[in-house]
């Protein structure tokens, strides 16, 4: 018969090795904002050589806006990051950070384009018109 001291026998031998570790119980770090500050406050969800996308294209490209292009699944069925973000598989989609406007329909993104960062542009706390970049010179 073996006999083994009880101060020999470690019930937990891995104990020892994460005794130092804070890992559970430091607090995680807090999160400030959903996304990267450098990110462009304006993701387009699109389809590569799709018409209705280009179009918004150009219209983000004239009007001088900064966004993050995050082109999608080709197959309907598989364009589950448009569904979870917009409720619709359908392209192009928009999600502006800085209005917090989540829209689709090429038709519709123009319009809001237009009129929220266009020369019709008014400032959404205010509701006054933002003045176009000419000044009005003539």
């Amino acid at each position: 018969m073996v006999t083994v001291a009880a101060e020999s026998v470690n019930p937990l031998p891995f104990s020892r090795r994460f005794s130092d570790d804070d890992t559970f119980t430091r607090p995680f770090p807090e999160r400030t904002a959903m996304s990267d500050p450098a990110d462009p406050p304006i993701t387009f969800y699109r389809l590569q050589a799709c018409p209705f996308c280009e179009r918004v294209t150009r219209t983000l490209q004239e009007l001088g806006l900064e966004y993050r292009s995050r082109f999608v699944e080709p197959l309907h069925s598989k364009r589950d990051v448009v569904k979870r973000v917009a409720g619709v598989r359908t392209v192009p989609v928009i999600v502006d950070e800085n209005t917090g406007v989540t829209m689709a329909e090429s038709a519709n993104i123009v319009d809001y384009l237009e009129s929220t960062y266009g020369d019709g542009a008014t400032d959404a706390e205010t509701g006054t018109a933002v003045a176009s970049g000419d000044g009005g010179a003539e």
